[in-house]
């Protein structure tokens, strides 16, 4: 039976639990209206390159006291099966046939009003759904230090000018999201309260879980964040390897005898073995939690003095929401090896480099607090270094900035090579004059194309 008596259908897409926190706080805060008034799907994809052989999120504790927030739960990787859902899309003139067809599927009446709640609405499965449900107002929601980086491409006219707005965690306080800001997108904060009621809900249905005993019983004193440089190709496997054990010796150099160690859910179990090895060398005392939990669980249940990470977002959770001293490790060579310059965790590794101590340089591990004011000016300039095209009314500011400041940062924050590519301050005359060259050698090749097609 179709639910005429709803005035609109709301559909929230996910494919994390830590995206899906970020919605249920949302939902509690009332940003989405009352409960009464919609009807509400969780749309969960899977997002994996290997869906059927990755962590689910119904495996994830605290997966079910967030679904109770929902009348239904759909899966997308099911909805659209054979496809990944990171690389379907409907064809332009199929997208009214899918959408006849899922508002079928999932009991959603033809007359019914539609709303969208997108992790990315730059790519898919959040870009399929806006180009399907074409009518629907777009609210797009973001999980992380990637909501202070520009947009990753250009979103067409008809998606961009229906997104409502952008909920995001106020995780460096002061710091003002660039994403969406060329359609003038309002960032809209998700209270601080909301997001860690729910995950002390999450934590708490954690604690009969019996890989959490060992963590308990060693009382760690420090927290150790695995990421998965390798699997995207940024650093080697060995250099992953070699990051962990760097951060053991900075947090054993800290004083810490008793740590743990949360691998990536990806990463390869090499790596707990060669960290295990460092902590026997180093007299520490090393448990690895490979359990399917946030590392905001962990943090309730153990209770740590220090989290020791390279830049990833649970390092500011555990400083914003739980009062922990976070410290840095190895963000200056991910930042040196991250190519291409666009790449979206840029503006994650700047802000780490910026505001988190550097363990490693012998750096005292701290709180995050406020953005400082040197941090807006910088990540605006490097979101437009990143996007010029998307943050055109920032080159003005990029050039002051440059010319302000270049000489006092560190090389890895604008190298020369892009600095020329852009005709910004700051490009030696080597960096130029090889643009030049390649630019020319371009005029050439296009012209002796255009002569061989006479």
């Amino acid at each position: 039976m179709l639910h005429r008596t709803h005035r609109t259908t709301q559909i929230f897409q996910v494919s994390t639990l830590y995206g899906a926190a970020t919605l249920a706080a949302a939902l509690d805060a009332g940003r989405f209206g009352p409960r009464e008034d919609h009807r509400r799907i969780l749309l969960v994809s899977q997002n994996a390159t290997v869906p059927e052989a990755a962590l689910r999120l119904d495996e994830m504790h605290g997966y079910e006291p967030i679904v109770r927030r929902f009348d239904h739960v759909v899966s997308w990787n099911e909805a659209i099966r054979p496809h990944h859902p990171s690389v379907w899309g409907p064809r332009g003139d199929d997208a009214t046939l899918w959408q006849r067809a899922f508002r079928l599927a999932w009991d959603i009446d033809p007359r019914e009003k539609v709303e969208l709640a997108v992790e990315s609405i730059q790519v898919n499965p959040g870009r399929a759904l806006a180009a399907i449900f074409s009518e629907s107002a777009v609210h797009v929601y973001a999980d992380g230090l990637m909501s202070y980086g520009p947009t990753r491409e250009r979103l067409p006219l008809s998606i961009g000018s229906r997104i409502q707005r952008l909920l995001h965690l106020d995780l460096v306080p002061g710091l003002r999201p660039l994403l969406l800001s060329e359609f003038d997108v309002a960032p809209e904060i998700v209270p601080d309260d909301a997001f860690r009621a729910v995950l002390d809900e999450i934590a708490g249905e954690a604690a009969d879980d019996p890989r959490l005993t060992p963590v308990r019983e060693q009382a760690p004193t420090a927290v150790l964040l695995g990421q998965y440089l390798a699997a995207i190709n940024i650093l080697s496997a060995a250099e992953e390897e070699d990051l962990h054990v760097r951060m053991l010796g900075a947090a054993a150099r800290a004083g810490h005898t008793s740590v743990v160690f949360k691998p990536h859910p990806t990463a390869p179990p090499s790596y707990s073995a060669a960290l295990s090895k460092a902590a026997s060398d180093a007299g520490v005392r090393l448990t690895v939690l490979d359990a399917p939990l946030l590392a905001e669980t962990l943090y309730a249940h153990a209770r740590p003095e220090l989290v020791v990470g390279c830049f990833s977002t649970a390092m500011v959770t555990a400083s914003a929401y739980y009062g922990i001293p976070v410290g840095r490790v190895g963000t200056a060579l991910v930042l040196e090896r991250l190519k291409p310059y666009q790449n979206s965790n840029r503006i994650p590794l700047a802000v780490i480099d910026h505001v988190v101590p550097d363990l490693a340089a012998g750096e005292s591990a701290a709180l995050v607090g406020e953005a400082p004011a040197t941090l807006p000016p910088l990540v605006r300039t490097i979101g437009f270094c990143m996007q010029p095209g998307l943050q055109e009314q920032s080159r003005e500011h990029a050039e002051t900035y440059l010319r302000e400041h270049l000489a006092g940062l560190p090389a890895r924050c604008f190298p020369e090579s892009r600095l020329a590519e852009l005709d910004l301050p700051g490009a030696g005359p080597q960096a130029r004059a090889k643009r030049q060259a390649r630019k020319a050698r371009r005029v050439v090749v296009r012209t002796v194309r255009r002569t061989a097609r006479r």
